[in-house]
């Protein structure tokens, strides 16, 4: 069945994406949250905050693309754990198709509807006087982090959306993961903050990613912290995709 992977997964890609475009309330409520974030950050807190940058929402951007793509991970345990309930991996089983194809299906889905809850969130930011001195390269380089990111962090929502018992037990697991940018250099500098927080803002991924995004977008990309961003979002996708593979094998097989 391996020889059937690729058009087994367009197919069920297709699938996805069309009970995506009959809702789009799912990309629409994916980026609510991020945009009300940004205005709630720059218009009301904005003011008090010192961050040595000329725009307080050029600081704040990149935390909030990656609150936006945790927001939308979460719609893909949600999605999993419906399609296991239904049964339809029970009917795909007793089709000569690549079992794995129906998982990246919904992986790659993540990736499109995320992708354009990103420009969304962007072109909000460009609305309220975000402006980057970044170039071709580095928006690619920032596109490419993201999609990374992203493609971690979904294949760490398939773990709970072959697991949960529950439609709110599938899409919670993400409410912890959106507290990580509070607790980082995502909205302030970590320099402000008391010793043990700072030494744990200082040390976890998201400061990393935030750092790594924050210098291409800004013209002054640091090459350290780019590697490391990367390094984390290897790291964790190779972990997240093992345990993914793992959950699937006993929940499915």
């Amino acid at each position: 069945m391996t020889r059937h992977f690729l058009p087994d997964t367009a197919a069920l890609l297709g699938r996805s994406l069309r009970h995506i475009s009959r809702s789009p309330d799912t990309v629409i409520t994916t980026t609510i949250m991020p945009i009300a974030f940004l205005l709630l950050f720059v218009y009301v807190f904005g003011g008090a905050i010192r961050t040595g940058s000329d725009r307080y929402v050029n600081y704040l951007l990149p935390g909030i693309l990656l609150i936006t793509v945790v927001s939308g991970i979460s719609y893909t345990a949600y999605r999993l754990f419906l399609d296991l309930k239904g049964g339809i991996f029970e009917r795909f089983r007793s089709m000569p198709i690549a079992r794995s194809a129906v998982l990246w299906a919904h992986v790659l889905t993540s990736l499109v509807a995320n992708l354009i809850s990103l420009v969304v969130v962007v072109l909000v930011a460009l609305a309220m006087g975000f402006r980057s001195g970044a170039g071709p390269l580095a928006w690619l380089a920032v596109t490419g982090i993201l999609l990374l990111f992203t493609l971690a962090l979904t294949w760490l929502a398939v773990i709970p959306g072959l697991t949960a018992t529950s439609v709110d037990g599938a899409s919670a697991f993400s409410y912890p993961l959106i507290l990580l940018p509070f607790v980082s250099s995502a909205f302030v500098p970590t320099d402000t903050m008391p010793g043990p927080v700072r030494a744990f803002a200082e040390h976890q991924p998201v400061t990393s990613i935030v750092n790594a995004l924050r210098g291409l977008l800004g013209g002054q990309p640091d090459g350290g912290e780019v590697w490391t961003a990367l390094a984390w979002c290897a790291g964790l996708l190779v972990v997240a995709y093992a345990g993914a593979m793992v959950v699937h094998r006993r929940r499915v097989g």
